[in-house]
């Protein structure tokens, strides 16, 4: 894990390859950094290559004997330098990820900041306690966005 005592966190990070990094040590790097320092990870070139990498690994850690026969479109909109959009579809036991808003009715759409998300998708958030404390709000199907977790293999810090 980087050691970012000394100030230049993004610089440091900018280097880092990361389809090399294992979920869990993501987990630990996210874990490791304060949500003003995930701010900072999140800005320019190396937020688009983490969002990028995080949404391309959703297909290899989806679970498709959790989903079953679900069939839905899950938008993510993430805020923070801009917003990003990217959906997630399910269906017939396969999950794919798409950049970008399609025409298609979403069955539920999730909207929360940069560091929110890096939190939830290394494991390092709850989502209930992130949706009570409104860090993570939900347009559609709600019980749909409270089971997603369970539809991935989400690494442990």
């Amino acid at each position: 894990m980087p050691d970012h005592s000394k100030g230049d966190l993004t610089g440091e990070l900018s280097g880092l390859d990361f389809a090399a990094v294992s979920p869990g040590e993501f987990a630990r790097i996210v874990k490791g950094l304060s949500t003003k320092e995930l701010g900072e990870v999140m800005r320019g070139d190396l937020r688009t290559r983490v969002l990028s990498e995080v949404f391309g690994r959703m297909r290899q850690q989806f679970r498709p004997e959790a989903a079953g026969p679900l069939e839905a479109l899950i938008r993510w909109r993430i805020t923070g330098e801009s917003d990003e959009v990217y959906e997630t579809t399910i269906a017939d036991g396969v999950c794919t990820v798409g950049a970008g808003r399609s025409a298609a009715e979403p069955r539920t759409t999730l909207v929360m900041a940069d560091a929110d998300f890096l939190r939830l998708v290394s494991g390092n958030g709850n989502p209930v306690t992130m949706f009570m404390m409104r860090r993570l709000k939900i347009a559609g199907d709600v019980g749909l966005a409270s089971g997603l977790t369970r539809y991935f293999d989400i690494p442990k810090a």
